[in-house]
């Protein structure tokens, strides 16, 4: 049952994880963790795979973590913006918007463009950082998603005796809870 297990129950060991450094350029991280989403030899590409990559400093130490909203939020910035910042960031007025689209191409070039030189923003600039959001293999699964649920993160580091060891998801820990209906 899904209160009696704990963390070590459900973790995805760090072999299994997308890793990153911080001093990499987003289009190095993005092209790693596509590797771990996709199964890269068919093409396919499934919600099962991570969504997140791991970022270590220089000595192998975990210091954030980058998932698809951070890379997403840099890669086309006016995604989180209204829709008075969205259209400028495109190259498009209110007016173009909302009479025509004879000057789509030239918008979709300039997305192109911004895209491919967002890629080259370092991932420690837009990694979340992690200061006190992880887990250890002996809390338990309910105490685990407190802390998930508090920090608004979708995935929390886990150690055993001050050594990275895993991962847990949220996808993890919905499927047993899931399971609950199941039992």
């Amino acid at each position: 049952m899904f209160l009696d297990k704990h963390v070590k129950d459900l973790l995805i060991p760090l072999k299994d994880c997308a890793t990153t450094h911080v001093d990499k350029p987003l289009r190095e991280a993005i092209n790693e963790l596509r590797t771990v989403f996709c199964e890269t030899e068919t093409g396919k590409c499934t919600e099962a795979g991570h969504r997140t990559s791991l970022v270590l400093d220089d000595n192998e130490n975990l210091v954030g973590i980058l998932d698809f909203q951070y890379i997403l939020e840099i890669m086309i910035p006016e995604i989180a913006g209204s829709l008075s910042q969205k259209l400028p960031s495109l190259g498009v007025s209110i007016a173009f918007a909302e009479g025509g689209a004879p000057e789509l191409d030239d918008a979709n070039q300039r997305l192109k463009q911004r895209v491919t030189k967002n890629a080259e923003t370092k991932v420690g600039e837009i990694m979340l950082k992690l200061r006190g959001k992880n887990a250890t293999t002996d809390m338990t699964l309910v105490d685990a998603l407190k802390i998930m649920y508090r920090n608004k993160i979708t995935v929390l580091p886990v150690y055993e005796n001050d050594t990275l060891v895993g991962i847990l998801r949220d996808s993890d820990l919905f499927l047993a809870t899931a399971n609950i209906l199941s039992e």
